[in-house]
């Protein structure tokens, strides 16, 4: 089949023929309709992450598509998404109903090889029905750039209504934190350098923006209501994790979404003192996903506006290269021949 495959020397390259999935018990092939271009993505081939399964391996992990051998609960032609990671369900996080930081996960594109490629071999147990009123390319991106969102808004910030929120990075992922913490019924300010992004921030329900090249972070808070209840940094910066920080009000609360391995210098006095709370959150719960599809489905989740442009396997670092120009929300992939 063909497949687009990180090589060991960090690049991305097509293969032509590369070694087609064959289901084992418990796993059914998927034809691969559409599979999201990530940041994670790009922390494999640009920033020296190693993928847990050595090079080669195929990427991508933000998938749909369409069963091409039935199992026991699905049957060829049902129309799928894809979860990016598959749980163990026995660990003390699954049991104690976290199992998005599973201790035995498998990520495609990861652990296993994933969506950049024609077909795909998943654990069927895993895999969730896509709704017929779900276009199915499109539908992909519920399966990351979606469902890390509202895990990070209704799981772990547990944004409540008429609280002030600020997104830090209005990216893929960003500017679809903005849009579930506007549906939880909270005033969102939204940060970014591009003003474009910020528009669009406007259209999916920001109060305000901002953009910190063009005036002082401090300033605009004195000019706009203060510190804030919550703030999300999805960027992965140092630097916007700490001007995330500095936004909190007391009793504030700070989700970090974006990743970066590098260290940052946070003041714990006023983690003290004002009794805030600095917490990560990764991923989704698969109980989740319904919810998610079905605010979908209902058009309380606009799925319209995210998708940038639809690019054919081959042209895949055409893809990557408008995501490191951060020219884009999100790109797809649609690997297989209709």
């Amino acid at each position: 089949m063909k497949a687009a495959v990180l090589t060991e020397q960090g690049k991305i390259k097509i293969d032509e023929n590369y070694p087609a999935p064959i289901p084992e018990d418990g796993e059914i092939l998927v034809k691969v309709a559409a599979c999201g271009v990530c940041h994670t993505d790009l922390h494999y081939i640009d920033h020296g992450v190693p993928t847990f399964k050595k090079p080669p391996v195929i990427l991508g992990h933000e998938a749909a598509g369409i069963v091409d051998s039935s199992g026991k609960t699905f049957k060829k032609g049902d129309r799928v998404l894809l979860p990016p990671v598959f749980t163990c369900g026995k660990c003390r996080f699954c049991l104690s109903g976290r199992e998005n930081i599973c201790q035995n996960m498998v990520m495609l594109g990861n652990s296993i090889d994933g969506a950049f490629a024609e077909f795909i071999k998943v654990p069927e147990k895993d895999v969730i029905p896509l709704p017929d009123e779900i276009p199915l390319e499109e539908g992909c991106i519920i399966a990351d750039a979606l469902s890390t969102p509202y895990h990070a808004v209704f799981n772990r910030a547990k944004v409540q209504p008429k609280e002030r929120v600020i997104v830090f990075g209005c990216g893929g992922v960003g500017i679809n934190v903005v849009q579930m913490a506007v549906l939880a019924g909270a005033e969102v300010i939204a940060c970014d350098i591009d003003n474009k992004k910020l528009m669009l921030a406007r259209e999916f329900g920001a109060s305000l923006v901002v953009n910190p090249s063009e005036i002082a972070f401090k300033d605009f808070l004195k000019q706009n209501g203060g510190p804030v209840e919550v703030a999300f940094e999805v960027i992965g910066q140092p630097d916007t994790i700490e001007s995330a920080f500095k936004s909190l009000a007391k009793a504030g609360r700070l989700c970090i979404v974006g990743y970066t391995n590098q260290n940052i210098t946070i003041n714990p006095a006023k983690i003290m003192f004002f009794e805030q709370e600095i917490f990560g959150s990764i991923g989704c719960r698969p109980v989740d996903f319904p919810k998610i599809l079905d605010l979908v489905s209902d058009k309380k989740i606009n799925l319209d506006k995210l998708i940038s442009n639809k690019y054919k396997l081959e042209d895949i670092n055409l893809a990557f290269d408008e995501l490191r120009e951060s020219k884009v929300l999100r790109n797809i992939i649609i690997p297989a021949k209709n």
